[in-house]
């Protein structure tokens, strides 16, 4: 028989596994550490509550984001071969649209029945892009609202850019991204019409960033009366498609929205610009491309989109070694 000392070292004992086993914490994982992935995965490190990994081609030893009330400096783990993941809570898929297929071998491994998958990424139809390759876990769509730019493999500045940083459906995944950001300092709007709000950012990033992208410069070139005549344009035909798939917008989005525009700092840059200028394929199909196969749907002419749409594919095939891209 065990003596009554013995039986008291095991209850401590258990009683000391079991608290191990309740302060389990919650586990991350961020594919692509750009502009985007950079600064969450910097934002959620600082709080030292999350054992994060990055999923990257190069491992890193540390991370730093720029940002107006000081920077961010953290200890970063990396993994570079997607056999050595495993299952977590989170995987934040922030690789370019294009990128998505290519994720794959990552979403394979660190997906579970209990995972959630947030999709940080442009465009709309979150669910529908990245479903197919996350397995049993829940897709949970994201608005990334924060203007990144990557500084160099260690080094992003993260650069507020309006009311919020994201904004998440008004439902429990929603409401559950929502904690996982709390105490960072992120604002988030939770909606109930998500849909409005994704084609609202869309319509911003489908004029914004191949005008950048072609012209070779920042948002200081908004600031001519001819580009933001012809913006205009752009944005009142995009926005009537986005009106016949179902968002709510106004008669008077294009206006509002190119106001949005104006106030963003002219030295900011769009992550198309950021490509051009480093000679990646660019995300056009996922943008342009997204407002001109909605027109294509619904019957509306897209003639202004198609054309950038048109110019944008060509600098991406350029840049892939003139590979062509999409059609459509």
């Amino acid at each position: 028989m065990m003596r009554c000392e013995e039986i008291e070292q095991l209850r401590e004992i258990c009683s000391f596994m079991s608290s191990i086993g309740h302060s389990e914490r919650t586990t991350v994982a961020v594919i692509g550490l750009g502009s985007i992935g950079g600064i969450i995965a910097g934002f959620l490190a600082a709080l030292d509550r999350y054992d994060i990994v990055a999923c990257v081609r190069r491992p890193l030893a540390r991370l730093v984001v720029e940002r107006a009330d000081g920077a961010i400096d953290v200890a970063v783990r990396t993994l570079t071969d997607p056999a050595q993941a495993k299952p977590v809570d989170w995987v934040l898929a922030c690789t370019k649209t294009q990128d998505t297929e290519a994720s794959a071998p990552w979403l394979r491994h660190l997906c579970g029945p209990h995972t959630r998958v947030a999709a940080l990424q442009n465009g709309i139809g979150h669910t529908e892009r990245l479903a197919p390759f996350a397995g049993q876990a829940s897709v949970v769509p994201t608005i990334v609202y924060y203007n990144g730019e990557r500084l160099s493999p260690d080094r992003v500045r993260y650069r507020r850019a309006g009311d919020y940083d994201f904004a998440v459906t008004d439902d429990s995944d929603g409401r559950a991204f929502t904690a996982l950001l709390d105490g960072t300092g992120l604002r988030i709007l939770q909606s109930p019409d998500f849909k409005t709000l994704a084609w609202r950012k869309l319509l911003l990033n489908a004029m914004a960033n191949p005008i950048t992208a072609l012209t070779l410069q920042r948002q200081a070139v908004f600031r001519r009366d001819d580009v933001k005549a012809l913006c205009l344009a752009i944005l009142e035909e995009a926005a009537a498609a986005g009106r016949a798939d179902g968002a709510v917008l106004s008669a008077d989005e294009p206006e509002r929205l190119l106001a949005t525009l104006l106030t963003y700092p002219p030295d900011a840059g769009t992550s198309m610009y950021f490509d051009r200028l480093a000679g990646r394929r660019l995300e056009i199909d996922a943008l342009t491309g997204a407002v001109v196969a909605a027109g294509e749907r619904h019957g509306m002419p897209t003639p202004l989109n198609r054309m950038l749409l048109t110019l944008g594919r060509a600098v991406s095939d350029a840049a892939a070694g003139g590979k062509p891209g999409g059609e459509g």
